[in-house]
Order: C-alpha cells, then structure tokens, then sequence
C-alpha cells in the first residue's frame, strides 16, 4: 500500500457522511458501559472529521505522506545528508547539489503517544447528540492541536530533527520564504508546504500580497501556534518527508495527570500514536521573518 496522500475535499467529506464518528461510537459505548467505557479505532481519529468551518485550518498532519504502519508495515526509511567535508568531487554537483548527497537507511523510529484532554460537563452523556458533538468538536480538535505539538515542537518534532538548516538572510528576494523556495528547488525539490504563526500569516497579508502569492504558487499553508512568532518552516514536505503512523486510537475515561485542569472533574483522554521523519534534510528550512 502507498503512502496516502490527501484527496479532496468533497471526496473526504463524502467517505466522512458514511462512517460513524468517533464521538458517536464513544457516545454509544458510554450508554451500554456508562464511565467503564472504552473505545479502540482501527484509524487515527483526527484524521477522522473534516472541518465545518467556512474558513478552514489545516493541521500540520494534512501536509505529510502519511504511512499507515497497521496496514503498510515496514522496518526502514531512506534518507540522504550532505557530503562530508573532503569527500571526492561528484560530477556536475556544481548544478546538481543533491547529486554529491550520502544516502541512510534507519529503521523505523518508535512511535510517539500524542494525548489530549478534556473535563466532561456531569451528566453530559445523557444527551448522546451533545455528548458526539463534544467528543469530535472538543476533544478531538484539541488533540489535533497536540498533535500539531508532536509534529512540529515535541521531542521527535520537525524543529527538533538534526540537518534542518536556518536561514535568516532573504538575499535578493522579497521575503525569506522566498529565498527558502529557492533553496528547495536548487536541490531539487519544491517547496510544497509552510508552517507559520498566525500572527506572521496576518501581518504579511496587511502588508501585501506574499501569503496569496505562496499559495497561487501551490504552497500548502499551516496555520498555528507552535511555531514562535518570527519564524517559519518552508519545506518539500510531498516528496522530503513522511508521517509514520500506528493507524490505531483511543477514547476512554481516565485519571489525568497532575495540573491537567483548574479543578477536580470527570476526565476523558484520547490518544494517537506517530512519529514525523524526514527523508530530505536539506530540503527544509527554519526562517527567521
């Protein structure tokens, strides 16, 4: 099986229309086994809802090829790195960088837990509508933002991989995206995706019109927080990067960790299994605005 990539909109919209949601099937289990419940997907649940939004926010994880290790197990990954300082010439690796690239294999790395919490209003549960809606619309959206965390910051995250370089000089062009984009395909590839905070994103749309420009230009925008202010991630994430993933979640009630919440509640978690690589280190970019 391929790594998948995403279909459109309207085709996942309409797969989503035929399957039960994951906070109907909770809210299912929650009426036959009451706080005993407990329910396990054989799919990663925030890949699980389309957005009802009229203006929509992508999570980082719609960016990647993602590989579904329950169904499409594997055990390595390739990757390649720079050439080491005096290593023999490569023919035409004056044009062709990549061409003087070292290439790995790795195996594949252990998955992380992503998990996400939420304090269930009492007697929520009673109404099964509110209490789907809840699941999928509160629980789920935050564990998507946690997820943006593991993708992006957490340990095994994109801003903590080894071989991403920084750029902070935009040299002749407009913006240091710009200059990454350049960079990207001087190596090969194309710059495909951009992750950056939101309030980078509105104040380069006051100003003109670069994140329109990106787009038009077939750049698949990110949205979110976690990413600081000032800085972003332009990168060939179509053909530099994958997301490994367990294809496997859980929603049950639980006992969640010190300082979780502000007061004492009934608690239910819900948690994914992933792990982000990258196959091009040096077709992505960390720049400073």
């Amino acid at each position: 099986m391929k790594p998948e990539i995403k279909r459109t909109m309207a085709e996942v919209v309409a797969q989503r229309k035929q399957e039960m949601s994951p906070g109907r099937r909770f809210a299912e289990a929650c009426a036959d086994k009451g706080l005993e419940a407990a329910v396990e997907y054989d799919v990663t649940i925030t890949d699980s809802l389309t957005s009802s939004r009229r203006k929509p926010r992508y999570p980082a994880r719609n960016m990647l090829k993602v590989v579904d290790l329950s169904r499409d197990p594997r055990q390595f990954y390739w990757h390649e790195s720079p050439p080491h300082e005096g290593d023999p010439e490569v023919f035409e690796a004056d044009v062709r960088r990549e061409a003087a690239s070292r290439f790995h294999r790795s195996p594949v790395p252990e998955l992380l837990p992503t998990t996400a919490w939420v304090q269930v209003p009492p007697e929520l549960w009673k109404d099964p509508e509110t209490f789907e809606s809840f699941i999928n619309y509160r629980l789920i959206v935050r564990l998507a933002t946690a997820e943006n965390n593991t993708i992006i910051r957490g340990p095994g995250g994109l801003l903590n991989l080894p071989g991403i370089a920084r750029m902070t000089s935009r040299g002749p062009y407009a913006s240091t995206i710009l200059a990454a984009c350049n960079e990207v395909e001087q190596m090969g590839g194309t710059a495909d995706g951009l992750i950056i905070n939101p309030v980078d994103y509105y104040t380069s749309m006051g100003e003109g019109s670069l994140m329109d420009d990106v787009e038009r230009n077939g750049v698949f925008i990110v949205r979110t927080r976690l990413v600081e202010p000032g800085t972003a991630i332009v990168g060939d994430f179509g053909h530099g990067a994958l997301l490994f993933d367990a294809g496997r979640s859980v929603i049950r009630f639980a006992e969640p960790p010190p300082g979780t919440f502000a007061e004492p509640g009934l608690a239910l978690m819900a948690e994914i299994y992933e792990r982000v690589v990258i196959n091009l280190p040096t077709n992505f970019f960390v720049v400073s605005l």
